[in-house]
């Protein structure tokens, strides 16, 4: 019996709304990249952009568990010796929080050409207003991102 792999004709790609209000940032960003990637669908195949499209909306309410708010560091970089910048997650969360949520599932993504075609199917809306309606996109409920007591 052959391998299945889907061909590009046959990928139909669906369009989902998340609600981060209340999520953890960490299990928000993992299943929004299993949905990116097409790992929920039985035709997934890891060669091919088999994954839907995700439009999250509130990711300024997005919160995180302990004080890694504090702890954690973001760098960027110039690309100039001596150019590295770094600031904590709570400076850019209060910021750019659209840039902190994006960030968070970028790193859970290949990092290659596929990789970045998947994140451009990532929306991320820092309030609860999007310009998607059009798209007619499910509502996703993560109840396991919820935090746990």
């Amino acid at each position: 019996m052959p391998t299945y792999s889907p061909k590009a004709s046959e990928i139909e790609k669906a369009w989902h709304i998340v609600d981060a209000e209340g999520l953890v940032l960490g299990r928000l960003a993992t299943e929004v990249a299993r949905i990116l990637r097409g790992k929920h669908k039985p035709t997934y195949a890891p060669h091919i952009d088999t994954g839907d499209h995700v439009v999250i909306i509130n990711c300024d309410k997005v919160i995180l568990t302990s004080d890694k708010a504090e702890k954690k560091k973001v760098f960027r970089h110039s690309g100039y010796p001596g150019g590295i910048r770094e600031q904590t997650f709570a400076d850019l969360m209060e910021r750019k929080p659209a840039e902190a949520v994006r960030r968070s599932i970028r790193g859970m993504l290949p990092h290659t050409r596929l990789g970045a075609a998947q994140l451009k199917k990532l929306k991320v809306y820092a309030g609860p207003n999007h310009p998607h309606a059009a798209q007619q996109p499910q509502v996703l409920e993560l109840a396991d991102a919820r935090r746990r007591a």
